[in-house]
């Protein structure tokens, strides 16, 4: 789904995620000028006792930009929802605190990152994820389906939050939470930069 931003290419941005993320998913040791990988997220405290029951696949594509799960615990028998689940760290943690009674589900816009998420789970033994291909903008789930959407690294690619904002707000149960770790800025972006692509993706 593409929205209207005075300036920016919305196309153009979404198939430079898209290039930069798949080359994540497909080529993890590349190094990229943001971290990436196991090591980086031991160094945000991920719980150590979970990370190592995750396959190496998914951990090694991780781009998160902090930790969601410093918040707090997810709860046994919650049913999650991953926003930009990328190659499914994240959302195999979740899996993990949710337990076999709650689900984590995932979606990614970009099928590398999907494919890697659905063959980490596979491997895992999770049979309580489920990854789905779409955009965040719409999701395509029901009203008030889930107890937390968590996200980590994805919001400050998209260009109009407020959609964002408003369709989690719509799939979110009442009294749902949400646990997003993302990049914030201090100061105004000019408008020369709100149309650099660069600056979105990397």
């Amino acid at each position: 789904m593409a929205v209207e931003v005075d300036g920016l290419d919305v196309a153009t941005l979404r198939s430079e995620i898209q290039k930069t993320y798949t080359n994540v998913s497909e080529n993890p040791d590349s190094g990229f000028i943001f971290p990436t990988g196991r090591a980086w997220a031991e160094e945000l405290e991920y719980p150590k006792d979970l990370l190592d029951r995750i396959p190496e696949a998914a951990c090694e594509s991780f781009a998160g930009v902090a930790n969601p799960f410093s918040f707090g615990a997810l709860i046994e028998g919650e049913h999650s929802l991953d926003l930009g689940c990328g190659a499914g760290m994240d959302l195999l943690v979740a899996a993990q605190m949710v337990g076999p009674s709650g689900t984590a589900t995932g979606i990614d816009m970009t099928p590398a990152m999907v494919d890697k998420a659905r063959g980490a789970a596979e491997e895992m033994g999770a049979t309580n994820v489920t990854v789905v291909e779409g955009d965040v903008e719409a999701l395509p789930f029901d009203d008030a389906s889930f107890d937390v959407v968590t996200s980590n690294g994805v919001i400050d690619l998209l260009p109009d939050k407020t959609v964002v904002f408003s369709e989690i707000f719509r799939v979110l149960k009442p009294g749902g939470r949400m646990q997003i770790a993302d990049v914030t800025i201090q100061r105004p972006v000019s408008e020369e930069g709100k149309r650099d692509i660069d600056l979105w993706t990397g």
